[in-house]
Protein backbone atom coordinates (compact mmCIF):
# COMPACT_ATOMS: atom_id res chain seq x y z
CA UNK A 1 0.00 0.00 0.00
CA UNK A 2 1.27 3.68 -0.49
CA UNK A 3 1.81 5.08 2.96
CA UNK A 4 2.16 8.80 3.52
CA UNK A 5 3.94 10.28 0.54
CA UNK A 6 6.36 12.49 1.79
CA UNK A 7 9.45 13.35 0.33
CA UNK A 8 12.73 14.29 3.19
CA UNK A 9 14.79 16.34 0.21
CA UNK A 10 18.00 17.02 1.71
CA UNK A 11 19.99 19.84 -0.05
CA UNK A 12 23.28 21.07 1.50
CA UNK A 13 21.47 23.89 3.47
CA UNK A 14 19.23 21.86 5.31
CA UNK A 15 16.35 20.17 4.81
CA UNK A 16 13.50 20.76 1.78
CA UNK A 17 10.49 18.25 2.35
CA UNK A 18 7.65 18.15 -0.26
CA UNK A 19 4.44 17.25 1.11
CA UNK A 20 2.35 14.90 -1.08
CA UNK A 21 -1.02 13.05 -0.56
CA UNK A 22 -1.83 10.40 1.62
CA UNK A 23 -3.32 7.68 0.05
CA UNK A 24 -4.42 3.98 0.02
CA UNK A 25 -4.67 2.64 -3.52
CA UNK A 26 -8.02 2.49 -4.20
CA UNK A 27 -9.23 -0.63 -4.58
CA UNK A 28 -13.01 0.11 -3.04
CA UNK A 29 -12.75 3.10 -5.89
CA UNK A 30 -11.63 1.05 -8.74
CA UNK A 31 -14.24 -1.44 -8.00
CA UNK A 32 -16.65 1.47 -9.00
CA UNK A 33 -14.79 3.92 -10.96
CA UNK A 34 -12.58 2.64 -13.87
CA UNK A 35 -8.61 3.90 -14.42
CA UNK A 36 -9.64 6.74 -16.94
CA UNK A 37 -12.43 8.20 -15.15
CA UNK A 38 -10.07 7.93 -11.88
CA UNK A 39 -7.62 9.87 -14.16
CA UNK A 40 -9.98 12.14 -15.16
CA UNK A 41 -10.84 12.78 -10.96
CA UNK A 42 -7.63 13.55 -10.44
CA UNK A 43 -6.83 16.04 -13.11
CA UNK A 44 -9.96 17.82 -12.53
CA UNK A 45 -9.05 17.78 -8.61
CA UNK A 46 -5.90 19.28 -9.65
CA UNK A 47 -6.82 22.18 -11.96
CA UNK A 48 -9.28 23.34 -9.36
CA UNK A 49 -6.55 24.36 -7.19
CA UNK A 50 -5.03 26.62 -9.93
CA UNK A 51 -5.05 30.00 -10.68
CA UNK A 52 -6.68 31.35 -14.26
CA UNK A 53 -3.17 32.14 -14.97
CA UNK A 54 -1.68 28.35 -13.52
CA UNK A 55 -4.06 26.79 -16.02
CA UNK A 56 -3.01 28.85 -19.34
CA UNK A 57 0.29 27.20 -18.39
CA UNK A 58 -0.76 24.09 -17.52
CA UNK A 59 -3.58 23.15 -20.09
CA UNK A 60 -3.38 23.12 -24.07
CA UNK A 61 -5.17 21.22 -26.71
CA UNK A 62 -4.25 17.79 -27.45
CA UNK A 63 -3.27 19.18 -30.73
CA UNK A 64 -0.57 21.03 -29.55
CA UNK A 65 2.86 20.03 -30.65
CA UNK A 66 4.34 20.60 -26.97
CA UNK A 67 2.86 16.96 -26.44
CA UNK A 68 5.71 15.77 -28.37
CA UNK A 69 8.05 17.89 -27.39
CA UNK A 70 9.83 15.19 -24.78
CA UNK A 71 13.33 14.62 -22.79
CA UNK A 72 14.59 13.44 -19.48
CA UNK A 73 17.72 16.05 -19.09
CA UNK A 74 18.04 19.17 -16.96
CA UNK A 75 15.85 22.00 -18.85
CA UNK A 76 13.68 24.94 -18.75
CA UNK A 77 9.83 23.07 -18.65
CA UNK A 78 6.70 24.45 -20.02
CA UNK A 79 3.87 23.38 -17.49
CA UNK A 80 3.57 24.21 -14.03
CA UNK A 81 6.75 22.89 -11.81
CA UNK A 82 6.27 21.91 -8.51
CA UNK A 83 8.55 25.09 -7.32
CA UNK A 84 5.64 27.09 -8.16
CA UNK A 85 3.14 25.12 -6.40
CA UNK A 86 1.23 25.44 -3.14
CA UNK A 87 1.09 22.81 -0.92
CA UNK A 88 -2.62 21.37 -1.91
CA UNK A 89 -1.71 21.90 -5.49
CA UNK A 90 1.43 19.60 -5.07
CA UNK A 91 -0.73 17.85 -3.36
CA UNK A 92 -3.59 17.58 -6.34
CA UNK A 93 0.09 17.12 -9.11
CA UNK A 94 0.90 14.02 -7.18
CA UNK A 95 -2.33 12.35 -6.39
CA UNK A 96 -2.29 12.37 -10.91
CA UNK A 97 0.91 10.52 -10.80
CA UNK A 98 -0.35 8.21 -7.48
CA UNK A 99 -3.56 7.26 -9.84
CA UNK A 100 -1.86 5.95 -12.95
CA UNK A 101 1.19 4.12 -11.26
CA UNK A 102 2.08 0.95 -8.77
CA UNK A 103 3.37 1.52 -5.53
CA UNK A 104 6.83 0.12 -7.18
CA UNK A 105 6.50 2.54 -9.84
CA UNK A 106 5.46 5.89 -7.27
CA UNK A 107 8.19 5.08 -5.05
CA UNK A 108 10.50 5.26 -7.81
CA UNK A 109 9.32 7.90 -8.73
CA UNK A 110 9.76 9.59 -5.18
CA UNK A 111 13.36 8.36 -5.19
CA UNK A 112 14.04 9.82 -8.65
CA UNK A 113 13.42 13.30 -7.61
CA UNK A 114 15.63 12.50 -4.23
CA UNK A 115 18.31 12.07 -6.32
CA UNK A 116 18.95 15.88 -7.07
CA UNK A 117 19.64 16.19 -3.57
CA UNK A 118 22.56 13.75 -4.23
CA UNK A 119 23.33 14.90 -7.26
CA UNK A 120 23.43 18.92 -5.46
CA UNK A 121 25.99 16.79 -2.96
CA UNK A 122 28.51 15.10 -5.32
CA UNK A 123 28.56 18.07 -7.96
CA UNK A 124 29.28 20.80 -5.14
CA UNK A 125 26.85 23.00 -6.11
CA UNK A 126 24.27 25.11 -3.98
CA UNK A 127 21.21 24.42 -2.57
CA UNK A 128 19.71 27.14 -4.38
CA UNK A 129 20.98 25.59 -7.79
CA UNK A 130 18.44 24.81 -10.25
CA UNK A 131 20.16 22.73 -13.02
CA UNK A 132 19.31 19.46 -9.74
CA UNK A 133 16.45 20.86 -8.50
CA UNK A 134 14.16 18.58 -7.18
CA UNK A 135 11.27 20.80 -7.84
CA UNK A 136 11.61 21.35 -11.20
CA UNK A 137 9.03 18.93 -12.54
CA UNK A 138 6.59 20.08 -14.61
CA UNK A 139 2.84 19.09 -15.16
CA UNK A 140 0.96 19.73 -18.56
CA UNK A 141 -2.44 18.84 -19.10
CA UNK A 142 -3.91 18.22 -23.25
CA UNK A 143 -7.22 18.99 -23.57
CA UNK A 144 -10.25 18.45 -21.20
CA UNK A 145 -10.32 15.70 -18.64
CA UNK A 146 -14.48 16.91 -17.62
CA UNK A 147 -15.09 16.05 -20.92
CA UNK A 148 -15.47 13.26 -23.04
CA UNK A 149 -12.95 13.74 -25.97
CA UNK A 150 -9.80 12.34 -25.89
CA UNK A 151 -7.26 13.67 -23.09
CA UNK A 152 -4.02 13.36 -21.88
CA UNK A 153 -1.52 14.60 -19.16
CA UNK A 154 2.25 14.46 -18.41
CA UNK A 155 5.09 14.98 -15.90
CA UNK A 156 8.26 15.97 -16.58
CA UNK A 157 11.86 16.47 -15.21
CA UNK A 158 15.53 15.42 -14.95
CA UNK A 159 15.15 11.59 -15.34
CA UNK A 160 11.09 11.35 -15.80
CA UNK A 161 8.93 11.54 -18.50
CA UNK A 162 5.67 9.85 -17.82
CA UNK A 163 2.99 10.67 -20.85
CA UNK A 164 -0.58 9.25 -20.55
CA UNK A 165 -3.46 9.77 -22.92
CA UNK A 166 -6.76 9.09 -22.71
CA UNK A 167 -9.30 8.03 -25.60
CA UNK A 168 -12.79 6.46 -25.30
CA UNK A 169 -11.69 5.02 -21.57
CA UNK A 170 -8.54 3.53 -23.20
CA UNK A 171 -4.85 4.93 -21.71
CA UNK A 172 -2.02 4.60 -23.40
CA UNK A 173 1.09 5.36 -20.82
CA UNK A 174 3.94 5.32 -22.97
CA UNK A 175 6.62 6.74 -23.96
CA UNK A 176 7.44 6.15 -20.10
CA UNK A 177 10.84 6.83 -19.01
CA UNK A 178 12.70 6.36 -15.65
CA UNK A 179 16.21 7.39 -14.98
CA UNK A 180 18.71 7.17 -12.38
CA UNK A 181 22.02 8.65 -11.69
CA UNK A 182 23.83 8.35 -9.19
CA UNK A 183 22.78 4.51 -10.26
CA UNK A 184 23.99 3.39 -6.83
CA UNK A 185 24.36 5.93 -4.71
CA UNK A 186 28.28 6.15 -3.38
CA UNK A 187 29.03 8.99 -1.53
CA UNK A 188 28.52 10.14 2.26
CA UNK A 189 25.04 11.07 2.56
CA UNK A 190 21.71 9.89 4.22
CA UNK A 191 20.89 7.62 0.56
CA UNK A 192 24.09 6.31 0.39
CA UNK A 193 23.37 2.46 -1.12
CA UNK A 194 20.48 3.52 -2.84
CA UNK A 195 19.70 1.73 -6.36
CA UNK A 196 16.80 3.11 -7.45
CA UNK A 197 16.87 0.59 -10.75
CA UNK A 198 18.80 -2.18 -8.73
CA UNK A 199 16.79 -5.13 -9.56
CA UNK A 200 16.20 -3.97 -13.34
CA UNK A 201 19.98 -4.02 -13.30
CA UNK A 202 20.18 -7.32 -11.12
CA UNK A 203 17.63 -9.35 -13.03
CA UNK A 204 18.95 -8.30 -16.28
CA UNK A 205 22.86 -10.00 -15.52
CA UNK A 206 20.85 -13.14 -13.70
CA UNK A 207 18.89 -13.82 -16.93
CA UNK A 208 21.91 -12.71 -19.07
CA UNK A 209 24.26 -15.80 -17.19
CA UNK A 210 21.62 -18.02 -17.28
CA UNK A 211 22.49 -18.34 -21.27
CA UNK A 212 24.45 -20.75 -22.76
CA UNK A 213 27.89 -19.46 -24.21
CA UNK A 214 26.02 -20.66 -27.97
CA UNK A 215 23.09 -18.42 -26.39
CA UNK A 216 24.99 -15.57 -25.85
CA UNK A 217 26.52 -15.49 -29.14
CA UNK A 218 22.74 -14.71 -30.42
CA UNK A 219 22.14 -12.10 -27.51
CA UNK A 220 25.49 -10.22 -27.17
CA UNK A 221 25.78 -7.85 -29.89
CA UNK A 222 28.52 -5.74 -29.10
CA UNK A 223 31.38 -5.27 -26.50
CA UNK A 224 31.18 -1.64 -26.51
CA UNK A 225 27.96 -0.53 -25.07
CA UNK A 226 26.05 2.64 -26.01
CA UNK A 227 26.08 6.04 -24.35
CA UNK A 228 22.50 6.37 -24.42
CA UNK A 229 19.54 4.46 -25.41
CA UNK A 230 18.51 4.43 -29.08
CA UNK A 231 15.18 5.27 -29.11
CA UNK A 232 16.38 8.54 -27.11
CA UNK A 233 13.67 10.96 -26.90
CA UNK A 234 12.18 10.71 -30.70
CA UNK A 235 8.34 11.18 -31.07
CA UNK A 236 8.61 7.51 -32.61
CA UNK A 237 10.88 5.01 -32.24
CA UNK A 238 13.17 5.11 -35.36
CA UNK A 239 15.48 2.78 -36.77
CA UNK A 240 15.08 -0.19 -34.61
CA UNK A 241 12.55 -2.64 -36.77
CA UNK A 242 14.99 -5.70 -36.88
CA UNK A 243 14.46 -7.93 -33.81
CA UNK A 244 17.92 -8.98 -32.51
CA UNK A 245 19.19 -11.25 -30.36
CA UNK A 246 17.57 -14.21 -28.84
CA UNK A 247 13.72 -14.64 -28.88
CA UNK A 248 11.97 -15.83 -25.75
CA UNK A 249 10.59 -18.93 -27.70
CA UNK A 250 13.97 -20.13 -27.88
CA UNK A 251 14.86 -19.64 -24.60
CA UNK A 252 14.26 -22.85 -22.33
CA UNK A 253 11.43 -22.72 -19.56
CA UNK A 254 13.90 -21.33 -16.54
CA UNK A 255 15.24 -18.86 -19.02
CA UNK A 256 11.68 -17.82 -20.18
CA UNK A 257 10.56 -17.35 -16.56
CA UNK A 258 13.39 -15.20 -15.63
CA UNK A 259 12.78 -13.38 -18.99
CA UNK A 260 9.04 -12.78 -17.81
CA UNK A 261 10.38 -11.53 -14.41
CA UNK A 262 12.12 -8.93 -16.12
CA UNK A 263 9.25 -8.08 -18.74
CA UNK A 264 7.01 -8.15 -15.80
CA UNK A 265 9.17 -5.47 -13.11
CA UNK A 266 8.88 -2.71 -15.68
CA UNK A 267 5.26 -3.45 -16.77
CA UNK A 268 4.64 -3.47 -12.94
CA UNK A 269 5.94 -0.10 -12.62
CA UNK A 270 2.11 0.89 -13.88
CA UNK A 271 -1.27 0.87 -12.47
CA UNK A 272 -2.41 -3.19 -12.34
CA UNK A 273 -4.74 -1.97 -16.00
CA UNK A 274 -2.34 -0.67 -17.68
CA UNK A 275 0.14 -4.19 -17.13
CA UNK A 276 -2.82 -6.35 -17.81
CA UNK A 277 -3.38 -3.86 -20.96
CA UNK A 278 -0.31 -4.55 -22.14
CA UNK A 279 0.25 -8.03 -21.08
CA UNK A 280 -2.91 -8.92 -23.35
CA UNK A 281 -1.77 -6.98 -26.13
CA UNK A 282 2.04 -8.61 -25.68
CA UNK A 283 0.39 -12.27 -25.82
CA UNK A 284 -1.90 -11.45 -28.85
CA UNK A 285 0.89 -10.07 -30.53
CA UNK A 286 3.07 -13.71 -29.36
CA UNK A 287 4.93 -13.42 -25.70
CA UNK A 288 7.21 -16.38 -27.84
CA UNK A 289 7.87 -13.25 -30.30
CA UNK A 290 10.15 -10.65 -27.62
CA UNK A 291 13.71 -10.66 -28.23
CA UNK A 292 16.29 -10.51 -25.08
CA UNK A 293 19.49 -8.70 -26.54
CA UNK A 294 22.73 -6.83 -24.96
CA UNK A 295 25.66 -4.73 -25.55
CA UNK A 296 28.33 -4.30 -23.27
CA UNK A 297 30.45 -6.23 -20.20
CA UNK A 298 28.47 -9.12 -19.12
CA UNK A 299 29.53 -8.63 -15.63
CA UNK A 300 28.43 -5.34 -13.55
CA UNK A 301 31.43 -3.11 -13.47
CA UNK A 302 32.18 0.80 -12.76
CA UNK A 303 34.55 2.76 -14.32
CA UNK A 304 35.88 4.61 -17.45
CA UNK A 305 34.90 3.05 -20.36
CA UNK A 306 32.60 0.14 -18.90
CA UNK A 307 29.10 0.23 -19.23
CA UNK A 308 26.35 -2.36 -19.91
CA UNK A 309 22.98 -2.44 -22.15
CA UNK A 310 20.03 -4.55 -22.69
CA UNK A 311 16.61 -4.50 -24.33
CA UNK A 312 13.38 -6.52 -24.85
CA UNK A 313 11.75 -6.18 -28.40
CA UNK A 314 8.90 -7.51 -30.15
CA UNK A 315 6.57 -6.48 -32.86
CA UNK A 316 4.43 -4.00 -30.53
CA UNK A 317 7.08 -3.36 -27.36
CA UNK A 318 10.09 -1.90 -26.53
CA UNK A 319 12.06 -1.52 -23.38
CA UNK A 320 15.77 -0.50 -22.99
CA UNK A 321 18.53 0.14 -19.80
CA UNK A 322 21.20 1.84 -20.38
CA UNK A 323 24.04 2.21 -18.05
CA UNK A 324 27.31 4.12 -19.43
CA UNK A 325 27.76 7.70 -18.62
CA UNK A 326 29.20 8.63 -15.91
CA UNK A 327 31.64 5.27 -15.40
CA UNK A 328 28.73 3.47 -15.82
CA UNK A 329 26.57 4.84 -12.46
CA UNK A 330 24.04 6.58 -14.38
CA UNK A 331 20.81 4.37 -15.68
CA UNK A 332 18.28 5.37 -18.19
CA UNK A 333 15.43 3.36 -18.89
CA UNK A 334 12.55 3.51 -21.43
CA UNK A 335 8.96 1.69 -22.24
CA UNK A 336 7.72 2.21 -25.47
CA UNK A 337 4.68 0.94 -27.64
CA UNK A 338 5.56 0.83 -30.97
CA UNK A 339 2.04 0.77 -32.10
CA UNK A 340 0.65 3.38 -29.68
CA UNK A 341 2.95 6.07 -28.32
CA UNK A 342 1.07 8.80 -27.29
CA UNK A 343 -2.47 7.05 -28.32
CA UNK A 344 -1.62 7.65 -32.07
CA UNK A 345 -2.85 4.88 -33.59
CA UNK A 346 -6.03 4.80 -31.27
CA UNK A 347 -6.75 8.98 -31.81
CA UNK A 348 -6.23 8.31 -35.52
CA UNK A 349 -9.04 6.04 -35.09
CA UNK A 350 -11.32 8.23 -33.21
CA UNK A 351 -10.86 10.64 -35.14
CA UNK A 352 -11.60 8.23 -38.26
CA UNK A 353 -14.68 7.24 -36.64
CA UNK A 354 -16.30 10.46 -35.44
CA UNK A 355 -16.41 11.58 -39.11
CA UNK A 356 -17.75 8.34 -40.81
CA UNK A 357 -21.07 9.69 -41.95
CA UNK A 358 -24.09 8.30 -39.56
CA UNK A 359 -26.23 5.88 -41.28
Amino acid sequence: MKTSLLICLLGIAGVFTLSMPVSVHAASIAQKEDLSQQMSKAARGFLQTLTADQKAEVVHSLSDSLRFDWHFVPRDRAGLNLKRMTQPQRKAAMKMIEVVMSDQGFQQVEQIIDLEHVLRVLESRPPNDTRRDPENYAFLIFGDPASKNPWGWRVEGHHISLHFTIIDGHVSFTPGFLGSNPGHVLIDVPQKGVRVQGKEEDLGFQLLASFTEDQKKKIVLGAKSPYEIFSLNKRQVEGMDKLEGLAMKDMTPPQQELFKQLLTLYLNRYHITLKNQQMAQLEKAGLGNLHFAWIGNTTLKMGKNEGHYYRIQGPTLLIEFDNTQNDANHIHTVVRDLTDDFGEDLLKLHYEKAHQPKK
